[in-house]
């Protein structure tokens, strides 16, 4: 059997350590099942450095060290491997995850220290690469959803591993492996909602996994079924997803006695008060089942005592919970269902309040339906936290004030994200030639500059630049239409676009002017000129 080292990567370093790696966990607890010798160490939760790093790397005999995670965390990991690979030489490096899946080739290119990556969903795959370890055979192109180096060093991708039909074959993850006293109880206040707040020992699960929208600024590969390998002119083949309207989805969920017997489990051992929902969007989930799914798992959550009771100290028995929603799909009656069992905080993408940039991202709802929404989660006592994205390829001064108004009638203000081309996106894959010539022709550094969207790096708003929707954000937050109504003035000149005429570089279709074609020599104006 397999030594195994589990390491997560360091991740949102601005933030302290809040969810526990479900998809490392899982693996976790799969490989024990097969009687291999695990351990985890979670970098991302101890942020000792380096020095622990080593001694880690350097405990025992690892026969395999594993990581992944999403793309963001490519920095601890372009780390981590270096040194697994200078410490651990014998052992087999396996790197999985959307970082690596989004763009095998590339990333087997930026870290050469990885011996074997893993596409897609690991579920099965990592086990059967545990299986060929252990049978002295290194002949990794049988295996199915691997991407591994062949004798002369070229890359050789294996057959596309099929998805995971029956989720409730999964077994609970290895909680147990990671600091959830020392560290994740510690972090477990969130600030969206009261009960979120005051909780004390949150816990996040997965019901479902994929998604059913087809959001252009999303992670479309691994998990959502429209992943597909792609053979190029020189006969290379990759992987790609259909961005041409015929996307296909595979809607997997747990069932709802699975879910709140594993919440169940997790309340008898740990005591948890507060589960969060990392689900891509409960709401698709719901509406794919007929509109069972939460019903019954609200239902549930009462028959197993876990709707919470309030004490008179604001804290609660039983186990709050919250997730994502979506402004459509959502109505009051589900609504009040879930806040009665104990739904505190629903997140919802609202993305903009904006009709034209709305068409344009491929979700499906409309400013009406994100202003119902809203209220609705309101009345049935459920927070509702709106997250909101600006630079889209079609932004302009229109979406901009149409923000803003929206945010006055909520009687709120928030702090948009900036649009961000992940790889794995569609609009990454449109977008790829210009985000490159944004880092000098390096990709690589693109993927090191990359956060949670909350600062930016590559642009792909067709009419304002980085600098431009920094202030222009600053603008909207402080409501300050005098002078967004200024910048507007000299935008226009400066681009030759006269008053009366739609304020966009690129309505909706047409070329990408902004990005693809060099800026046109402009009389630069300061304000009040």
């Amino acid at each position: 059997m397999a030594k195994v080292l589990f390491i997560n990567p360091v991740v949102r370093e601005e933030d302290v350590p809040r969810h526990i790696p479900y998809g490392i966990a899982l693996l976790a607890t799969l490989a024990m099942e097969k009687g291999h010798l695990v351990q985890v160490y979670d970098e991302n939760a101890w942020r000792k450095g380096e020095a622990v790093l080593r001694q880690v790397l350097t405990a025992d005999e690892w026969d395999v060290v594993a990581l992944g995670g999403i793309t963001t965390a490519y920095g601890s990991i372009k780390t981590i491997v270096r040194l697994a690979r200078r410490l651990c030489p014998r052992a087999l490096i396996v790197l999985g995850g959307g970082v690596l899946t989004s763009l095998p080739r590339e990333m087997m290119g930026f870290l050469p220290e990885v011996d074997v990556g893993v596409i897609g969903e690991a579920l099965v795959t990592f086990n059967e690469i545990l299986a060929m370890l252990d049978s002295g055979v290194r002949d990794w192109g049988k295996v199915l959803g691997t991407i591994s180096r062949g004798p002369d060093g070229a890359l050789i991708m294996s057959g596309q591993r099929p998805l995971i039909e029956n989720l409730d074959s999964l077994p609970y993850p290895a909680w147990d492996l990671f600091p959830l006293e020392e560290v994740y109880f510690k972090n477990s206040e969130s600030l969206f909602s009261e009960e979120g707040m005051m909780a004390k020992r949150r816990l996040d699960i997965n019901g479902s996994l994929g998604c059913s929208l087809v959001c252009k600024f999303c992670f479309h590969l691994g998990i959502t079924g429209d992943m597909r390998y792609e053979e190029d002119e020189a006969g290379v083949v990759n992987v790609a997803f259909d961005r041409k309207g015929s996307y296909t989805r595979a809607i997997r969920y747990h069932s709802p006695e699975y879910i709140v017997k594993m919440v169940k489990f997790a309340y008898d051992k740990y005591a948890i008060d507060f589960v969060a929902f990392i689900d891509e969007n409960l709401m698709t989930m719901d509406q794919h089942s007929g509109r069972t799914w939460l019903k019954e798992i609200c239902r549930l959550w009462h028959e197993y005592g876990l709707a919470p009771q309030k004490n008179p100290d604001g804290t609660w028995t039983g186990v709050c919970w919250g997730g994502t929603s979506h402004a459509t799909l959502c109505n009051p009656e589900i609504l009040k269902i879930m806040r009665e069992a104990g739904c505190a905080q629903l997140v919802y993408g609202y993305e903009s309040f904006a009709p034209h940039v709305m068409k344009s991202i491929g979700k499906g709802a409309t400013p009406a339906s994100n202003m119902r929404s809203f209220f609705w989660t309101l009345e049935a006592g459920i927070r509702p936290i709106p997250n909101q994205i600006i630079g889209f390829p079609n932004e302009d001064f229109d979406s901009l004030r149409a923000n803003m108004e929206a945010w006055k009638k909520l009687g709120l203000v928030v702090k948009p994200h900036f649009a961000t081309p992940y790889p794995g996106s569609e609009w990454f894959t449109v977008y790829r030639k210009q985000i490159e010539r944004q880092y000098q022709g390096d990709l690589e550094q693109f993927i090191l500059d990359l956060g949670d969207a909350s600062k930016s790096s590559a642009i792909i708003s067709h009419n304002f630049n980085a600098v431009e929707l920094i202030g222009l954000r600053d603008l909207m937050m402080s409501f300050n239409w005098r002078q967004l109504d200024e910048y507007e003035r000299i935008w226009r000149i400066n681009r030759g676009i006269p008053e009366g005429k739609p304020s966009t570089l690129y309505p909706g279709a047409g070329p990408h002017l902004a990005i693809d074609e060099p800026a046109k020599p402009s009389l630069t104006l300061v304000a009040g000129a």
